[in-house]
């Protein structure tokens, strides 16, 4: 039987994240950010108006649950620079760094055991 093409208009979402008492918006921050990396060194670095729009959510609530995305050990973020036309050095994006998920749901699980096996309040 022959194989579809793949033309890249897809990407590959880690099942363990749905054990790990995400809320929606985190789950969709997630994704996009997943959709973004470079599969090469697993980064990305879309700004939080750019993941607000595309989630129709604010900045500040994007900002909110991408701390506790950061929280949970799903991603890490590090700040950069950028220098405008006249030299001048500036803020950038946040880097993203996509970090294993195994490790993250591992923290989540020994959270719980620790806690009784309550779920992590928000």
């Amino acid at each position: 039987m022959p194989q579809p093409k793949e033309n890249g208009n897809y990407f590959i979402l880690p099942n363990d994240i749905f054990n790990m008492d995400l809320s929606a918006p985190e789950i969709a921050i997630y994704a996009f950010l997943i959709r973004m990396e470079d599969r090469r060194d697993y980064t990305c670095y879309p700004s939080f108006k750019t993941i607000g729009k595309a989630l129709n959510m604010s900045v500040n609530t994007v900002m909110k649950y991408v701390r506790m995305l950061e929280e949970k050990e799903l991603i890490s973020a590090e700040h950069t620079s950028v220098f405008i036309k006249n030299g001048d050095k500036r803020n950038g994006n946040l880097l993203y760094h996509i970090l294993p998920v195994k490790h993250a749901l591992e923290e989540y699980y020994q959270w719980q055991l620790r806690n009784g096996g309550t779920k992590k309040k928000r």
